[in-house]
């Protein structure tokens, strides 16, 4: 893996992951591959028959060697099928769900974006969910020194 969201299984209900491709430059290829970027505050968004994911950051690899005009939160290109492409834009049209990227990592020689179709949570479910994690992590605790 990459880069992740960490926050993004914190603040929404995960309902249906997707793995797409990502239209990178070169010098951004690099740059993912020094574990370099985040994916706070992005979203993937239809615009007409393609997949777009916004308001990702993917810092210059060689700052002095970049093209003067890059922006680090230009909109990329997301490789989908035409199928994938009609389920999405269904969903998306739905009220409440949204797009968000959980994660980007390497398949093969490909750069692959894994994004989820989610539903956001109330504070109460959050809270539930950090003393599911906190009680999971005193069991295993207690059990690793028995």
């Amino acid at each position: 893996m990459l880069i992740a969201n960490k926050k993004a299984r914190l603040n929404y209900e995960v309902l249906e992951t997707f793995e797409a491709g990502i239209k990178l430059l070169g010098f951004e290829v690099k740059a993912l591959k020094q574990k370099s970027g985040s994916l706070e505050g992005s979203h993937v968004t239809i615009r007409g028959a393609e997949a777009f994911v916004i308001n990702m950051h993917i810092p210059p690899y060689q700052p002095t060697n970049t093209p003067k005009g890059y922006d680090p939160y230009r909109n990329r290109k997301l490789l989908l099928t035409k199928k994938e492409l009609l389920v999405l834009t269904g969903k998306e049209s739905q009220k409440g769900l949204t797009m968000v990227p959980l994660s980007v990592y390497n398949k093969g020689k490909n750069i692959k974006l894994e994004f989820a179709i989610v539903r956001g949570k109330k504070k109460f479910d959050k809270r539930e969910d950090l003393k599911k994690q906190t009680a999971k992590r005193d069991i295993e605790r207690s059990l690793k020194y028995e």
